[in-house]
């Protein structure tokens, strides 16, 4: 991980996420770019990055599978457990995240909330390609005015707590709110 990061960094790279969840990668991270002088590189925890149904989209876009049809239960939070996470949060914090996601965001809510309140660092939610795709899928059934839920769900994440979010709406939303 740390050997990641710093060819990250030496490429431009101004935050480095690892998405990985494993013990103690941040402080190793955060100790190997401070090591080199880059103390100015953010690192973007994936601490509370849940084992959820909603990757799929993407899993399935870029040919994701796990030898031997395993799943990522092992390491990714379960999401019935929403005490987890602020444990996880805590502990990529003592260990120099600069900033921590929580992964899916919209079945999340509660988390990023519960989080918000307990850390003073800056807090990404991830609206994933599921989130999306129900979105989109609604809305090409005309059941829905997708770019309304759209900014509706995104305006509920922030209203969580939120201090950004990534989305796969956010070229979409830039040329609606640019226009």
């Amino acid at each position: 991980y740390a050997r990641t990061a710093l060819a990250q960094a030496d490429a431009g790279a101004q935050v480095v996420a690892p998405s990985g969840m494993m013990d103690g990668q941040v402080g190793a991270i955060r100790r190997a770019l401070d090591g080199a002088g880059r103390d100015d590189v953010v690192v973007l925890a994936y601490a509370a990055k849940y084992a959820s149904a909603l990757y799929g989209p993407f899993r399935e876009a870029v040919g994701v599978e796990i030898a031997d049809g395993g799943d990522r239960k092992s390491y990714q939070q379960d999401f019935a457990n929403r005490r987890e996470a602020l444990r996880e949060a805590r502990a990529d914090v003592e260990q120099g995240a600069d900033m921590v996601m929580v992964k899916p965001a919209m079945s999340y809510l509660d988390v990023v909330s519960d989080l918000r309140r307990e850390l003073s660092v800056p807090l990404c939610a991830y609206h994933v390609s599921g989130e999306y795709a129900m979105v989109k899928a609604a809305a090409a059934h005309g059941w829905i005015d997708g770019t309304a839920v759209a900014v509706e769900q995104l305006t509920a994440v922030r209203r969580a707590g939120a201090d950004f979010v990534l989305t796969y709406f956010a070229r979409e939303l830039a040329e609606v709110w640019s226009s």
